[in-house]
């Protein structure tokens, strides 16, 4: 595969994440740096992260069906998170794998408890 297309693919992924999830959840995410990769023999965007759920790599990857696929790689393993993702769809995969979860509400009483944790200046 040559190295223009996938760092070109890898761009893009990183534009349409970027450009349309919204930043607070990048942020909450930890994101320590991008790199552009080959996965499986698909064009991939490696992305280190630091989130609640999940502390490791997220790797999105361009299928032959224009659609993304997610995984979550920690060591050695490596988990499919969705094999059939829009670009759209791309920044709420990866913040319900790696931060917020299934559960709203819970996800909500966590960020309450951290923002309290912040006011009163004590430490998590």
């Amino acid at each position: 595969m040559e190295k223009e297309y996938v760092m070109e693919i890898a761009r893009t992924i990183r534009e349409q994440l970027v450009s349309l999830t919204p930043m607070p959840v990048i942020m909450s995410w930890g994101i320590e740096g991008f790199a552009a990769t080959v996965y499986k023999d698909m064009p991939a965007l490696q992305i280190e992260v630091n989130g609640r759920l999940h502390t490791g790599y997220v790797i999105v990857a361009l299928n032959g069906a224009d659609y993304y696929e997610v995984y979550l790689q920690k060591g050695a393993a490596v988990e499919c998170v969705n094999d059939e993702v829009c670009f759209d769809e791309l920044g709420d995969v990866i913040d319900r794998a790696i931060e917020s979860g299934t559960d709203q509400a819970e996800y909500d009483r966590f960020c309450e408890q951290q923002r309290a944790l912040l006011l009163s200046g004590q430490h998590a």
